[in-house]
């Protein structure tokens, strides 16, 4: 008898059902960033609009804001395998459709924001089906090490995914991009077939949709680790994740900086977070703590704060990189706390809640850019980031009455 590996890593390296829920998830998430990238560029050539840009942008998280608690429903009663095999198909008809178009002569702006519309409503799926089927896979005593294992590939592809599209744009052009990105899709649905999962059958009842979500936003209010999820969820995709979107006029107006430069200095929180992703995911007793969250959040938006204070770039990058730490420790938390502290009946539910939650990201974009065009990027991005820090604060406090009080963690 084979005996069990004795770490978390060693476990999850044994663990054939984690490794193709894990490889599923880095390739999906890699071509997502190759065509996030080719189709920021293609827009830009064809119409030299940013506004057209982010439009397009926008539609592919607009999903996730409109559908992201009916979606966490959906994979409670639906077999959460089949839901992801057949999306990563509808991505991959999406791409192939691009590519002939390309192939063709007749693409247009228009068929780009489709399909990141389509891509966007794939993706809605993800936190709800496939990182909960992760946590399944790995087991209650692995949650965390999965989750910042699979967090960990989900930092490198958002590195790696832009500098593939680019090279592949650049070399090949958008036909050969999304020629990559089909075939990738369509390798995700062959590693999906091969998982095998168990899921207590259930019937969709479309009547009861509205009703389940509202339960799920009872539970959440119930348990203040869960509420801190989701506070703390849009905290960060309002109020700290928009400062990409002035990330280029900060580093030219206050670095002088190249491109390339601009290229590094968007890297550096990736870069972070992989490397505390690659920490947590060794370590062995990571405590499921909603207060060890919201530190890690707010250690991000404080390194905000003072980013545009920073003398030199490479202040500016080591600021972002130990900014990422805090990014690390929240996104593992923010999977691991749902499936650990929601009653199993309705941790897909909740994670459809947080999924909405991200969604709001284009929010906090927009309102960063019309800040930096009213202020600047050095004090836009301080000011957005304050206004996260307060929500720490709020959200802090309440763990802690709780706490004091003997409530749920």
């Amino acid at each position: 008898m084979t005996p069990e590996p004795k770490t978390p890593m060693a476990r999850l390296m044994a663990n054939r059902n984690f490794l193709r829920l894990w490889a599923v998830g880095a390739l999906a998430n890699a071509m997502r960033w190759v065509e996030i990238l080719v189709a920021a560029v293609f827009t830009w050539e064809a119409t030299q609009s940013a506004l057209a840009v982010s439009l397009v942008a926008v539609l592919r998280a607009l999903p996730m804001l409109l559908l992201g608690a009916v979606t966490g429903v959906l994979a409670e009663v639906l077999d959460r395998r089949r839901l992801l095999m057949a999306g990563q198909c509808l991505t991959a008809a999406g791409s192939l459709t691009i590519c002939a178009l390309a192939f063709g002569g007749h693409l247009q702006v228009w068929h780009l924001a489709l399909s990141g519309l389509t891509g966007g409503l794939v993706w809605t799926m993800e936190m709800a089906s496939r990182r909960r089927m992760v946590t399944e896979a790995a087991g209650q005593r692995d949650t965390v090490p999965a989750v910042a294992l699979d967090s960990t590939t989900n930092n490198t592809t958002r590195m790696l995914g832009p500098l593939l599209g680019g090279l592949i744009y650049q070399q090949a052009g958008i036909t050969a991009a999304y020629a990559t990105t089909g075939c990738g899709y369509l390798l995700a649905v062959l590693l999906m077939h091969g998982v095998s999962h168990s899921q207590i059958p259930a019937r969709l009842q479309p009547r009861r949709i509205v009703v389940d979500v509202v339960e799920a936003v009872r539970i959440v209010r119930r348990h203040p680790a869960l509420l801190a999820v989701v506070l703390v969820t849009l905290a960060q995709n309002i109020f700290a994740f928009s400062y990409n979107a002035v990330l280029p006029a900060l580093g030219t107006l206050s670095f002088n900086a190249t491109p390339f430069q601009i290229g590094l200095l968007t890297a550096a929180e990736p870069t972070g977070a992989l490397l505390m992703g690659v920490t947590l995911a060794l370590r062995r007793g990571v405590p499921l703590s909603a207060l060890l969250m919201v530190a890690g959040s707010a250690g991000f938006m404080a390194c905000l704060v003072l980013l545009p204070l920073m003398p030199l770039l490479g202040l500016a990058w080591g600021l972002l990189v130990l900014g990422g730490c805090g990014t690390a420790l929240f996104t593992a938390l923010q999977t691991a706390l749902p499936v650990t502290q929601a009653p199993p009946e309705a941790r897909s539910r909740v994670l459809g809640l947080v999924t909405t939650c991200i969604g709001f990201s284009p929010l906090g974009t927009l309102s960063m850019g019309a800040l930096a065009d009213t202020l600047g990027p050095r004090l836009a991005i301080p000011l957005m980031a304050s206004g996260g820090l307060l929500m720490m604060a709020a959200t802090a406090a309440m763990l802690l009455r709780n706490r004091t009080s003997g409530g749920n963690r």
